[in-house]
């Protein structure tokens, strides 16, 4: 009967995504066959539930092709000594014969002053698209241990995008299938933080202890967070060095390439990329529309496809804006107590995307004309003088944060091309990071902006 369950694998494999497959199918063991019944293992109660709940019927029906004498699945759970199992027929549960999940609103072991992971960040509620396959990919091996040489993760994504879903997902699905690790889940500030508490304290040693020797699972958010604070980055990069040592694993998030952040040490900016590095893009519409039918199914409303799809054609933003234009839209009906049309989503959604349509290349380039004294012949001109050079890279710069044009066209407006373009952009994300003058002066330009 194990062959068979190899062959009823092979076939759910073609018919079930991949990513689902390697996280839910791929775990389950053949146990033993019990005359009528098949008896598989999942590997814990969250993994059992969603395989119940999700695949059971298909299971059970690629058995019954291949031996039609099968006409029950039972999915078991081991225990903590893996010599008793807890035994669950696939029929439909009881509510309290459900097990309950310790995942929910719990701290993560051994976090000191870290964060607590969000119950909803878990690789079952991620969308996965063409936008972040890859990342989700290497979230979940990493995870379940499937490559062993793989230690280090650092995702990169612009805010919003779902790079701390993923961070704290590989906690989660940790804590349930390791519960005997210690996962540390912090940001990069919260580090700083807690070492400066340290030594105020005279307890140092306890700290330095506490990452290098009692952590199997270092989770950190805002790496970037860390620039220029060179004494927290060499005990951190110490810290790491212990860890990479004794074969830990290490996940990172930040919104900038490690050689992208100013006044890292080497040592640290190293192990930043000793890993794997994996970048989360902005969704297509068609993920859009998946987030957003997932949200929907989750919040247990009901709402045309119609309705759906307008939103997912205008909060085109990043997943925080889709998922707070949805919430804003359920929010509004509730209160009015009126059903969820096209005139009420629209009367919602224009007052989030109305400030972004309303910017164009032409009104950036007079707020940065104006705030660094330039004329707007000058900012299109072929000068490459130094006071001319920095506002045409700035206009360009912000006419592609706030305005839907492609590059191609924004690089026309300036009498660039595409690639100058590209280039300018570039220019003002480094610059940013390093001269503060310039962040303060986009800030203000940034401001104008927003409020008009």
């Amino acid at each position: 009967m194990q062959k068979i369950w190899e062959e009823v694998k092979s076939e759910l494999k073609k018919k079930i995504p991949g990513h689902s497959y390697r996280m839910w199918i791929e775990p389950i063991e053949f146990v033993r066959n019990e005359g009528p019944a098949v008896v598989l293992s999942c590997p814990n109660f969250f993994s059992r539930k969603r395989v119940h709940d999700h695949y059971s019927g298909l299971i059970e029906s690629q058995f019954k092709n291949m031996v039609p004498t099968v006409c029950k699945l039972v999915l078991e759970i081991p225990s903590k000594n893996d010599k008793v199992r807890k035994r669950i027929d696939s029929d439909p549960l009881r509510p309290d014969a459900l097990p309950q999940l310790s995942l929910p609103n719990i701290p993560v072991k051994g976090s000191g002053t870290g964060q607590l992971l969000r119950k909803d960040f878990t690789f079952d509620r991620f969308v996965v698209g063409n936008n972040n396959d890859f990342a989700y990919s290497a979230a979940l091996s990493l995870a379940s241990r499937e490559e062993m040489n793989q230690n280090s993760l650092f995702l990169l994504s612009r805010t919003g995008l779902g790079k701390s879903h993923l961070s704290q997902a590989i906690g989660h699905y940790i804590l349930d299938r390791f519960p005997h690790e210690n996962v540390y889940y912090i940001t990069a500030e919260d580090f700083m933080n807690e070492m400066v508490q340290a030594f105020r304290t005279n307890s140092i040693e306890r700290f330095k202890m506490k990452y290098r020797n009692q952590c199997d699972v270092l989770l950190m958010e805002d790496i970037h967070f860390l620039t220029g604070k060179e004494r927290t980055q060499v005990e951190l990069a110490q810290a790491l060095d212990y860890l990479f040592n004794a074969d830990k694993k290490i996940i990172f998030t930040s919104c900038y390439l490690p050689a992208d952040i100013p006044k890292i040490n080497e040592q640290l900016r190293s192990r930043l990329t000793s890993g794997l590095i994996s970048n989360i893009e902005s969704p297509d519409f068609r993920t859009r529309m998946k987030i957003l039918n997932k949200k929907i199914e989750t919040l247990g409303c009901n709402i045309s496809p119609r309705v759906v799809e307008y939103l997912a054609g205008e909060l085109s933003e990043n997943v925080r804006q889709l998922e707070g234009g949805l919430l804003s839209v359920t929010a509004k009906s509730s209160l009015l107590k009126t059903p969820i049309d096209m005139r009420l989503a629209e009367s919602v959604i224009q007052n989030i995307v109305q400030q972004k349509q309303a910017v164009t290349v032409d009104y950036i380039k007079k707020l940065v004309c104006d705030a660094f004294n330039i004329t707007p012949s000058e900012i299109v001109s072929r000068s490459r003088k130094k006071h001319i050079v920095r506002p045409r890279q700035v206009a360009i710069y912000l006419s592609r944060q706030y305005t839907d044009q492609p590059l191609q066209a924004i690089g026309k407006s300036f009498n660039r091309y595409h690639a100058t373009a590209i280039h300018s952009i570039g220019v003002v994300e480094k610059q940013m990071k390093a001269d503060e003058s310039l962040r303060k002066q986009l800030e203000m330009i940034r401001g104008k902006i927003e409020s008009r």
